[in-house]
């Protein structure tokens, strides 16, 4: 007994009985740990992942919404769209006009025609050639106004006037508000429809400003709706704006979801999950580490009983576990649980031996 007194720490490491005593260290028993309910946990090399939760609203996508107006004015003679909401392809008729301007404009292209098919015998070649332009001229008046290249075909034929102009859809959608009647007069440029593709939507979503430096463009996200639960649908991010909510201390990030059976509605609201990969890293769970406000702490365990207190720089959290970036080696446990009351002990053992030194 009188020679395990007079063993100092030194003289223990050397006789090989433990490893390594760190100021701080405590031993404690196996019967005592399952008392108080220790349990251990190891550093390891793991795939670390983190999941930013968050709730988004679905948007148009500004870039698929088209206006349609006319280039010539007139009074709206057949309107075979008729109501908002209505589904329309490209190139499905929408409404005509009736445009005196356009029947006169017509008129003076086969007046045109007639001219360069008479003017064409003359042996002047001024003459030949101003039958031409005029042609020309009124060819590409019709144009300008959206006469299609068959419209202007079938005039030459037919050699009659076309009293109405027929506006066609530029694109497939679904009519978001329709600002005519059937009879109303319309100015050239005035809004007559407003149109939307959603084959593709935007999704909104909300991003606290300490997760923002983990989103990425181009990064997944998956959302679910409440009316809808198990389905999940994927976009990836496509821009992130540039300012925060002073409010809410958010900022928004737009992600861009394909939509091709029309089940995302624009003002829908959906949960949204972000995954965030950080690569294989050390690691240990969280419940191992003790933050003091100034210091990461985890406790080691040396063997024989042996627990050591040592600080540790920590990184990124991932789920339930923190990326070690120093302080631990691959394989060393920590305790996860009761760790709070081993480094109280610790401390206490550490602060009554510097006393008894200062003695």
């Amino acid at each position: 007994m009188d020679e395990l007194k007079g063993l100092t720490i030194e003289s223990i490491q050397k006789q090989g009985k433990v490893q390594e005593i760190a100021p701080g260290t405590v031993q404690i028993s196996s019967e005592r740990q399952q008392l108080i309910g220790v349990r251990y946990g190891t550093a390891e090399k793991r795939s670390l992942q983190k999941v930013i939760r968050t709730v988004g609203r679905i948007d148009y996508d500004e870039r698929r919404i088209g206006i349609v107006s006319p280039k010539i004015s007139g009074w709206i003679e057949e309107l075979y769209v008729d109501f908002t909401g209505r589904f329309v392809r490209k190139g499905e008729p929408l409404l005509t006009i009736y445009s005196p301007e356009l029947v006169s404009t017509q008129e003076e292209y086969l007046l045109a025609l007639k001219a360069q098919k008479d003017w064409s015998q003359s042996p002047f070649p001024e003459v030949s050639s101003g039958g031409n332009l005029l042609a020309e001229s009124a060819r590409r008046r019709l144009k300008l106004w959206d006469i299609s290249d068959a419209q202007v075909r079938a005039l030459e034929q037919s050699r009659e006037p076309k009293k109405t102009l027929t506006l066609y859809s530029p694109f497939t959608g679904f009519v978001l508000e329709k600002m005519v009647n059937k009879g109303r007069f319309v100015d050239a440029g005035m809004a007559l429809y407003r149109i939307a593709d959603l084959s593709v939507v935007w999704l909104i979503a909300d991003i606290y400003e300490y997760e923002l430096p983990f989103i990425r463009i181009g990064q997944v996200a998956s959302i679910q709706f409440t009316n809808s639960p198990g389905e999940t649908f994927t976009g990836k991010a496509v821009y992130i704006y540039p300012y925060l909510d002073p409010q809410t201390r958010t900022a928004k990030a737009r992600f861009e979801f394909a939509n091709p059976h029309g089940k995302l509605k624009p003002e829908m609201f959906a949960d949204v999950e972000i995954n965030v990969p950080f690569g294989t890293k050390l690691a240990v769970a969280e419940g191992a580490i003790i933050d003091t406000g100034t210091r990461k702490v985890v406790i080691v365990d040396k063997g024989s009983g042996y627990l050591e207190p040592r600080e540790i720089k920590i990184g990124v959290k991932a789920g339930d576990f923190f990326e070690v970036i120093d302080g631990l080696k691959e394989g060393e446990r920590v305790v996860t649980s009761a760790n709070f009351l081993i480094d109280s002990e610790s401390k206490l053992k550490e602060a009554v031996g510097g006393a008894g030194h200062q003695h």
